[in-house]
């Protein structure tokens, strides 16, 4: 990442808008047959789990053990408490 918290990529990779890029190691893939439960683990004992389709885990050439990045963009995020 540089000092933007951007990927850099190639020059013909596609760049992101989302500034929350997580880089991390895929532990699990949970293949159902549609979709895949993919958790990456992003350090310090924290794990982001995805829902994505089997065809991007097959594009993407997903599998345990693959460095990948969470890239989180959301319009809204909710605030909990513990009761």
């Amino acid at each position: 990442m540089n000092k933007n918290n951007t990927i850099e990529r190639e020059a013909d990779d596609m760049k992101l808008s989302a500034r929350n890029q997580l880089k991390g190691k895929v532990v699990e893939i949970e293949s159902g047959a549609v979709n895949a439960i993919v958790t990456i683990d992003i350090g310090g004992g924290n794990f982001i789990s995805a829902t994505i389709s089997m065809a991007s885990v097959n594009d993407l050439k997903l599998e345990v053990g693959s460095d990948a990045y969470a890239i989180i963009k959301a319009t809204s995020v909710m605030v909990g408490v513990d009761s």
